[in-house]
């Protein structure tokens, strides 16, 4: 164990017992501060509607149900609209809409995480851990251009607030949670500080053992990670920031639908960002921010299973690969009395290598090997009119320069390997998108219209360059033909919000040009998968509502739907999440609350066998579902709050349709795909404190 890791690991209870002590002793009681702790809150979280149009807005610190996220893509599946693509306990992708991979930007604190393993084992939603953010945004669409390329089905952005004090003041947060199958998660959150300055450091760590399904067989699932990180900044006045931030983190986890594991999620993260506001009655406020991340992801077949002792992986092997990113940014905003102007330019560069080798360990005797590097520089604008009382036009430009290079000098590998006719070729492109939402508040009524028209064109990413066996028919590979996604999305809507009830309704429609699909076919020569461009449709929708019918209840409903069509061959857009309703119904009073949660989702039977993405494909329709939840909360005291849940409180047997099948070399049937069982009946508690 290393000397960091040992760090984090200290029991809770003494390291709240160390920090209390220290905060709170007399000196520091003596001083008054400006950071004012709100009462926890004594409910449970089982659905999140939207702020404003597209845009949800909400605090990833809450318990929410089902038991609380250990990693960023099982919180956003709280989202109508979001699902995931499962493999086990931990580590899923996330997917809106039906979109997956780089169609989301997903940042942290302003800065890209990009993972390493060729096949996204390590996801970028893998590398975080939701609770140790303040605030997390989705915004839905190609609606926005002010975080990066790409994003053409949304943006997701996890951040964590500058600190605020006035006089030499503390604050601590922190939680516990334990739950069935060795559940184990501990949180600090802690910060000190004045009016001139602060410190603060967030850490956790989470653990968990195999979980058993419904029918009680045990799902390999395993997984412990943990996290830390510090940041430091410096307030000379009430206008200006300066923050520093450093980070570390790593974990391993076991999948039952890979034929490795993850045996190491190693992460490093430095981040300097500035601020500076009221600059003049027009040119209000600039931002500029630099940042790095490093993840080194180890795979193997050897560290949380047995090797299987027959085919190709019958001894033990494992492949290191690594991702070095670095970025930066820079914008300013302009004020005049009806319009309000943010412009600026951003630039990302990273590069991936890897190394792999049979035995065990062995791989750490051999030298990396560079085989890709990206580099993206944009210049985007995004302007707000308030063209009356109840109007707003919003609208964005963006404009990119993106490129790759192929330093692989081969391809495949052993019996298989071949020269690459691509070593050492860079390609690249020019690359605009836009967008323009017209909104309207309805005088009459508290409701708010809106419409949004969005085109984002997106260079493929490095898994559609590199990871695929073959390129488009005729091609000499992926990294030779793919060409970049065009995607033309109307969004439309309407919200609206009373004290007792609030409704909300989302749609959209949309045209994909050069989608990019990949084949599973059978037969392909030895290649594992094929890469191409098709035309795609797709349309949908989200609503919901909320009814406060009493004083004490409250009722809340969800409902999610996405469809896909390829259009070039008249088929299913494939990995598609069916319909899915979530029901809930919470009673509180006082102190304390009691809720319940049914969720339930439909068959899938629009599916195009043996084609998806990098990371799953349709390999069988699904039958649907119903699972039924249960949780209550209870605030002890202004500072304490006790929380728990029974998740599939009937112990239902069930597979989500986004799935992997489970891996041979855990038993599972080698010619007949089966898909990873959810968990059974799940119990949890949690114990959060704010002082």
């Amino acid at each position: 164990m290393s000397r960091s890791t040992a760090v984090l690991c200290l029991s809770l209870p003494g390291t709240l017992a160390a920090v209390c002590g220290t905060l709170l002793s007399p000196s520091a009681m003596a001083e008054e501060h400006v950071h004012e702790l709100s009462e926890l809150s004594p409910t449970v979280i089982t659905a999140i509607a939207p702020s404003s149009p597209l845009t949800v807005v909400t605090n990833p610190k809450d318990p929410r149900q089902p038991v609380p996220a250990s990693d960023g893509a099982d919180y956003l599946k709280t989202i109508p609209g979001f699902s995931a693509i499962r493999a086990g306990g931990t580590n899923g992708d996330p997917v809106l809409r039906g979109m997956f991979g780089s169609r989301l930007n997903i940042l942290t604190n302003g800065g890209i995480m990009l993972g390493a393993c060729p096949n996204r084992m390590d996801a970028p939603t893998s590398y975080i851990s939701p609770e140790t953010y303040d605030r997390l945004t989705v915004i839905k669409g190609p609606q926005s251009v002010l975080w990066g390329p790409g994003g053409s089905a949304g943006t997701i952005l996890f951040e964590r607030e500058p600190e605020q004090f006035g006089e030499l003041g503390s604050r601590v947060n922190a939680g516990v949670l334990a739950g069935s199958n060795g559940r184990f998660d501990k949180v600090l959150d802690t910060a000190a500080g004045n009016e001139t300055g602060y410190v603060r450091f967030v850490g956790n760590q989470s653990q968990s053992d195999d979980y058993q399904d419904g029918n009680g067989d045990t799902v390999p699932s395993r997984w412990q990670k943990w996290n830390g990180d510090v940041a430091v900044g410096w307030t000379p006045d009430a206008d200006t920031l300066l923050e520093l931030t450093a980070g570390k983190g790593d974990g391993e986890s076991r999948y039952a639908g890979r034929g490795m594991d993850g045996s190491q999620f190693k992460r490093e993260s430095l981040g300097l960002r500035f601020e500076k506001s009221s600059l003049g009655e027009v040119f209000d406020k600039v931002e500029a921010q630099v940042y790095y991340n490093y993840a080194d992801h180890v795979m193997d077949n050897y560290s949380l299973r047995t090797p299987s002792g027959t085919g190709m992986m019958a001894g033990p092997m494992a492949s290191n690969v690594d991702r070095r990113t670095l970025g930066a940014r820079i914008k300013a905003t302009w004020h005049w009395t009806d319009v309000q102007l943010i412009g600026g330019i951003d630039a990302q560069t990273n590069e991936h290598r890897a190394r792999s080798a049979m035995g065990i360990d062995t791989y750490k005797q051999l030298p990396w090997n560079k085989d890709a590097d990206f580099h993206n520089y944009g210049v985007f604008s995004e302007l707000t009119w308030y063209a009356g009382e109840r109007d707003r036009v919003i609208t964005g430009a963006r404009l990119d320069r993106a490129s790759a290079r192929d330093y692989r000098q081969t391809t495949g590998s052993g019996m298989t390997s071949r020269p690459n006719p691509t070593a050492d070729q860079t390609r690249a492109e020019t690359l605009p998108s836009g967008f323009v939402r017209y909104e309207h508040d309805l005088a009459e009524s508290p409701t708010t219209l809106y419409a949004g028209l969005g085109h984002a064109q997106r260079f493929p990413d490095y898994w559609e360059l590199f990871s695929p066996g073959m390129g488009p028919t005729g091609s000499v590979n992926a990294f030779d033909a793919i060409k970049p996604e065009k995607t033309t999305q109307l969004d439309f809507g309407a919200q609206y919000k009373t004290e007792t009830v609030e409704a909300w309704a989302s749609a959209y429609i949309g045209q994909v040009r050069d989608f990019i699909l990949f084949d599973y076919r059978p037969g392909m020569m030895g290649s594992t998968s094929q890469a191409q461009n098709i035309d795609a449709r797709i349309m949908g929708g989200e609503l919901g509502a909320a009814w406060q019918f009493t004083s004490n209840w409250k009722a809340d409903a969800t409902l999610a739907y996405a469809w896909g069509k390829n259009s070039s061959d008249d088929k299913a857009l494939p990995q598609m999440p069916p319909l899915e309703s979530r029901l809930g119904l919470t009673y509180s009073q006082d102190a304390w609350s009691a809720g319940a949660l049914w969720r339930l989702v439909a068959a899938q039977n629009r599916i195009d066998q043996n084609a998806g993405n990098v990371v799953g494909k349709d390999y069988e329709k699904s039958a649907g579902f119903g699972v039924f939840s249960f949780n209550g909360a209870y605030r002890v005291s202004r500072n304490v709050k006790l929380s728990a849940g029974v998740d599939n409180l009937f112990d239902k047997a069930y597979a989500e349709h986004l799935n992997l099948a489970g891996n041979a070399g855990f038993g599972y049937p080698a010619n007949d795909p089966q898909a990873i069982m959810e968990p059974g009946r799940t119990l949890w508690t949690k114990v959060d404190f704010s002082f």
